[in-house]
């Protein structure tokens, strides 16, 4: 028995296209539709286990379809250029992975594919992977149909077997053809019978059989008088449908499933396209990571592993003056390179070295290195150059940067004889540091990375290993408060819904409130009603159970996410050991992880009631500090708008000033309503708001809110005049930059769709903001650090926050922490506008907010 695996190669990549979101190499190839295909692929050889594979694609020249209908398929819209430049690679990377393409002129791809489903021999089976439903007329006992479509990044299929199209169609496979031939298709723009719908069609061809029958029946048969008159007007419709609707079976290309076993794969080609493709996961899928790609390499390193004495190490590095090195993960091993060798020592014979201010290193993933050395009283100086934190800045939008990528990535092969890993990344790490230390120079982010990035490293170690001390009795005691708060919940909820449900399955209160209670539906899914945010909050004066409801889900997340999630993670010493991940968001933003404490719940007060159960030790006190609006400030900076900086520089509410512009009123005479419209706009502009969307923020019509917006552009001109500039700019270069030469690539700027576009344009606007505010807490966060170092206290930096700054300080040094705090805050980077910090202090989180 031989299985055939066809896959409609349009139909998949199309669907991979429009399925998963737009996505590009750092220089600006797209490359959703070829990772989608290639994740159906996989997935489907994994499933079906085929020993023959064939590729069937659409060649771009008219068919016989055309010849006989000219307006076949008429309606279609060319393909998108981002998926039209995905197209060939495609079919290089499919042709090098060993897999036969077939393309016929004058026949499409579906009759490739119904000519080997015709011709699957006794014992062989056929499955046809298709996002067209258009091939189910070819299921039988022979053939299946996995209708496959990506979803969020994974492949979900269906298959189609014959009992599953009556059960889903309620006719057999081949009478699908005569209800197409009926009701028409008009995305293939086939006329079928004028006002004939799906379902009327298929219930005549459930009843008659078929069409000819009903043609050739047609005067004993019963319609009723609309049916009669629309059959009769459109026999000649029905039967040129019919025969533009069937797939061919006959098409000239070989059926020999024989000819369709993948033939060897060609590695360096595969390899190749795929790490020009940066897609990593692949080649490790089909085990290529060690494969030299030869004619595309730019550096082929020739390097020994040899044992060496420790003396002799240390005295070759103290001769150089460099020290290229990485560790393993328990640091007990250093791997060391060397210009023509590697070898390798113990952590502990180094030690001098790391603390030596005038060797300099290079290394990779430097915040561990610190971590382990502050752990060990080991303070890491002269760190140069880092390879992980490089390429994070050169290439902000990907999701991996391990060494042997990198070194694929960046065209960097050395030859060693060691099977081991950390040896054949250390041998490649000084070419590697080359390489990316000119291109962080090309990109001008040598600044960015020397004087923010890397020592920005340490604080986070540090912070890593302080922590944030929790009070573990409250948490618990609160969760117990809000399990008391929730059961209630749900018994006002089976109150007014008259019955017991499971209030977490969508499906089953979609039916509650829908269907038992008559609520207005507002938005339907495959699966029933949609039940998510957006359409209870639309539904909120309703009906009563709506506010309990979006209650109840607001206090469960609360007691699931995070009185019992952290109560998990407190470590023995009775604190919160969060991780700052330092290369994770592409404006440069640090985010927090096991747990995330940047995302504590703070619009309710039931959220903000978790900020008192995070303290400090008992003679400490917490300090803490956030800025006052500033990525407003940045916009004003960035924009050199005159009336934002002379606001902010003469400590004028920016918010007041703004709503007595957007009103055309006194200063004086400006409402609280006023100033709350007047901050939506404020806050809207940074993210690209426009007037639909602050409609709804702020509950006017829409043209009230684009009268307000237009009515603060015509103010700050210069706001105005920097929002039109950056998005040429950033059209013209491909990338947004913030005031520190960090780089965020924007692919969707060249996109035909309007959607994407329009994305593009908004992060083009906010990133420079967001990024130079996430910049500036970073240095924010090196001089607070270092100055409590210089001042030798105890005070610890402990937390950040997006524009906030948490330092935990003995009572006795709390009034000079909060000093520093500010003080280095509010001078962290000079510009136009004024910088300012509001401080507070407290026992708790809570307090220390203010």
């Amino acid at each position: 028995m031989m299985k055939l695996l066809v896959l409609d190669g349009n139909s998949i990549v199309n669907r991979a296209f429009y399925g998963i979101k737009l996505l590009s190499t750092k220089d600006g190839r797209f490359t959703n539709g070829i990772f989608g295909f290639l994740n159906i692929l996989f997935s489907l050889r994994e499933h079906y286990n085929p020993e023959a594979v064939a590729i069937a694609f659409d060649v771009k020249a008219p068919t016989f379809r055309h010849e006989m209908y000219s307006e076949y398929k008429g309606n279609r819209k060319g393909m998108p250029e981002e998926l039209a430049q995905q197209l060939p690679v495609l079919k290089d990377l499919l042709k090098a992975m060993g897999y036969k393409l077939i393309e016929c002129a004058g026949w499409e791809a579906d009759d490739i594919i119904g000519t080997l489903a015709k011709n699957c021999k006794d014992g062989d089976f056929c499955y046809i992977a298709t996002g067209d439903r258009d091939s189910l007329q070819l299921v039988d006992e022979k053939v299946n149909v996995l209708l496959a479509a990506p979803k969020a990044g994974k492949t979900e299929t269906i298959v189609y077997d014959t009992d599953k199209i009556i059960e889903d169609k309620g006719v057999e496979p081949l009478k699908l053809i005569d209800v197409k031939a009926l009701m028409g298709d008009a995305s293939d723009n086939i006329p079928g019978v004028s006002g004939i719908g799906e379902k009327t069609a298929t219930d005549l061809i459930k009843k008659y059989n078929s069409l000819d029958y009903i043609y050739e029946n047609f005067d004993n048969l019963e319609f009723t008088k609309y049916v009669r008159a629309k059959l009769e007007s459109g026999k000649e419709s029905a039967y040129i449908s019919r025969t533009l609707g069937t797939i061919r079976t006959d098409a000239p290309v070989e059926t020999d499933y024989i000819s369709y076993i993948p033939s060897k794969i060609d590695e360096q080609t595969t390899k190749t396209i795929l790490t020009e493709l940066e897609m990593q996961k692949f080649i490790d899928k089909l085990g290529l990571r060690d494969t030299v790609i030869v004619n595309t390499v730019s550096t082929s390193i020739k390097l020994e592993f040899c044992q060496m004495s420790k003396s002799e190490i240390i005295d070759r590095i103290y001769n150089d003056q460099e020290f290229y090195f990485i560790c393993d993960e328990l640091y007990s091993k250093v791997y060391v390179s060397f210009e023509n060798y590697v070898t390798t020592v113990d952590f502990e014979n180094i030690i001098d070295i790391l603390k030596d201010e005038k060797v300099r290193k290079y290394t990779y993933d430097c915040k561990s290195l610190h971590s382990y050395c502050i752990k060990n009283n080991i303070d890491v100086t002269n760190i140069e150059f880092d390879i992980l934190l490089a390429a994070y800045l050169l290439n902000p939008n990907s999701s991996e940067y391990p060494i042997n990528i990198l070194a694929d990535t960046y065209k960097t092969v050395c030859e060693i004889d060691s099977d081991d890993a950390f040896v054949k990344d250390c041998a490649v790490i000084r070419e590697l540091t080359r390489k990316l230390k000119n291109l962080i120079i090309e990109n001008n982010a040598d600044k960015l990375l020397g004087e923010i990035e890397i020592p920005l490293s340490k604080v986070l170690a540090a912070m890593e290993i302080d922590g944030f001390k929790v009070d573990f009795a409250g948490i618990h005691d609160y969760g117990i408060i809000l399990e008391h708060k929730i059961n209630e919940l749900i018994d006002i909820i089976y109150g007014f819904s008259g019955e017991e449900f499971n209030l977490n399955s969508p499906k089953q209160l979609g039916v509650v409130l829908f269907e038992k209670l008559g609520l207005p539906v507002k938005k339907k899914t495959k699966t029933g009603y949609s039940t998510n945010a957006d359409v209870l909050e639309s539904l909120y004066d309703t009906h009563p159970i709506i506010p309990a409801i979006l209650e109840y889900r607001t206090i469960q997340k609360l007691k699931s996410t995070y009185c019992d999630g952290l109560l998990k993670v407190v470590g023995a010493d009775g604190r919160i050991h969060s991780t700052f991940q330092q290369t994770e968001t592409r404006t440069g933003r640090l985010s927090s992880t096991e747990p995330n404490l940047q995302n504590i719940p703070v619009r309710q007060e039931l959220g903000r009631e978790l900020r008192k159960f995070f303290t400090c030790d008992e003679s400490n006190i917490l300090i803490d500090a956030d800025y006052s609006q500033i990525e407003l400030r940045v916009l004003g900076a960035i924009a050199d708008d005159k009336n934002m900086i002379d606001a902010f520089n003469n400590d004028e509410d920016i918010h007041t000033i703004t709503a007595s512009q957007v009103f055309n009123m006194p200063v004086e005479m400006v409402t609280p309503v006023m100033r709350s419209r007047a901050k939506a706009v404020n806050f809207g502009i940074v993210y690209g708001i426009g007037a639909f969307s602050l409609s709804k923020d702020i509950g006017v019509a829409v043209f009230e809110a684009k009268k307000y917006i237009e009515n603060y552009l015509n103010h700050y001109s210069g706001v105005r005049q920097y929002m039109d500039e950056i998005i040429l700019d950033a059209k013209e270069k491909g990338y947004v930059t913030t005031l520190f030469g960090r780089r965020r690539y924007l692919p969707e700027l060249s996109s035909s769709n309007a959607i994407q576009r329009s994305f593009g344009e908004r992060v083009a606007r906010n990133m420079p903001i967001q990024g130079t505010a996430a910049d500036i807490i970073k240095i924010a966060m090196i001089r607070v650090y270092n100055r409590l170092k210089e001042e030798n206290m105890k005070s610890r930096l402990i937390m950040q926050v997006h524009d906030e700054l948490i330092i935990e300080a003995p009572e006795c040094e709390a009034e000079q922490a909060k000093q520093i705090l500010c003080k280095e805050m509010e001078n962290a980077v000079s510009l136009s506008v004024r910088l300012s910090v509001d401080a507070h202090s407290g026992k708790t989180w809570y307090d220390a907010k203010g």
